[in-house]
């Protein structure tokens, strides 16, 4: 696909991305002026940026893309009106565009993250740290569309599910390498080698090699495994390495194996690729367009079914290493760590891709 022969006029979309920064900001002061008022703020606004900032990151990219103004941008810069350089500039300006509709709805959220934790968090350091990633995945997601784009592959729905998939797919094979450009990474060395090594064989946990990422002021102390079979990367935090002993980070690293066993990663970007094809075709206007959502309505559901199970077969895995109880210590740990209190839920969410942390450690404890 190439640039129209008549670029589009950037005044409108231009005037529409200051609409939408304005009302991410608001959105983003909103949300947190009430969500600190909460019970279990921490968790709230881990729910808040997933219901609301995403989604209208999301819907931001979608009507900036309606409007053209990836091409019209690129249309004022010095670069070829046609081919492959004005297509990835387009696509890269077009998702840098929704990136900072979203920067503009986390920044002022940071405050209430800082008072309900009780961090010295910098606002400075935190937005400039998300800028680089808002950067960093707008150069990923518009290389990765370029071959697609230019060979009309998203035209059908075919191309549209081959498409999709690669970029998925690649995302997740690629991510081992990803992470490492877009935050700031270091290789473990001396006893911190021995202690991983140790905790690992413990945990099940079998990675190729490991990567710390400097968490600072976040004191966020998390753990994750990324990559293809045969080239997996663990990551953890310093915070991870610092607050949590070695039952605790066995016992969190042996869910972090049971998540891989389980194919976690796996059922997620099923459910994405398949239910987002689904929307789209029925977007684009075929006659069994109702047919179609309901049908993308009920990957949804099933998919998210089977992502919670999941996380579940990851528990009882991670019991089985190292022992139930020490399982349900780490989980109350991480929780005390994060100033976040386990959630439970009196009926499930279909539409949760994960269970609450207090009924997995009430689930664990029976």
């Amino acid at each position: 696909m190439v640039l129209q022969a008549t670029p589009p006029a950037l005044a409108p979309p231009a005037a529409m991305l200051a609409v939408l920064t304005v009302g991410g900001f608001m959105l983003g002061a909103a949300g947190s002026a009430v969500v600190r008022r909460l019970s279990n703020p921490v968790g709230k606004y881990r729910l808040f940026y997933l219901g609301m900032l995403l989604p209208f990151t999301l819907l931001s990219y979608g009507v900036l893309a309606l409007l053209a103004f990836g091409p019209a941008l690129a249309a004022k810069l010095p670069v070829p009106t046609a081919g492959p350089v004005s297509t990835l500039v387009a696509d890269f300006f077009g998702f840098l565009a929704a990136g900072l509709v979203g920067l503009a709805a986390y920044t002022p959220t940071l405050r209430g993250v800082r008072s309900a934790r009780d961090i010295d968090l910098s606002t400075r350091n935190a937005v400039a740290r998300m800028a680089r990633y808002v950067l960093g995945v707008s150069v990923v997601l518009a290389v990765a569309l370029l071959p697609l784009r230019l060979g009309d592959a998203l035209a059908s729905p075919i191309g549209l599910f081959v498409g999709l998939a690669v970029v998925v797919v690649g995302f997740l094979a690629g991510s081992p390498w990803i992470i490492t450009v877009l935050r700031s990474t270091t290789k473990p060395t001396g006893e911190t080698v021995d202690r991983l090594d140790a905790l690992q064989t413990r945990a099940g946990l079998d990675v190729r090699d490991v990567r710390i990422l400097d968490t600072e002021a976040e004191e966020t102390a998390n753990a994750l495994v990324r990559g293809p079979p045969r080239y997996r990367r663990l990551f953890v935090t310093s915070t991870f390495l610092e607050r949590f002993d070695d039952d605790t980070a066995a016992a969190l690293l042996a869910v972090q194996a049971g998540r891989v066993r389980a194919r976690l990663l796996a059922r997620r970007a099923g459910t994405v690729i398949v239910a987002g094809v689904l929307l789209v075709a029925a977007v684009t206007g075929s006659d069994a367009r109702w047919l179609l959502v309901a049908a993308a309505v009920g990957v949804v559901l099933v998919g998210f079914w089977l992502t919670r199970r999941g996380v579940r077969a990851a528990d009882e895995y991670a019991a089985a290493q190292v022992g139930a109880s020490t399982v349900v210590d780490a989980f109350e740990r991480y929780a005390a760590v994060h100033s976040m209190e386990p959630s439970r839920r009196r009926v499930p969410n279909p539409l949760s891709v994960n269970v609450a942390l207090g009924d997995r450690i009430d689930r664990l404890r029976a």
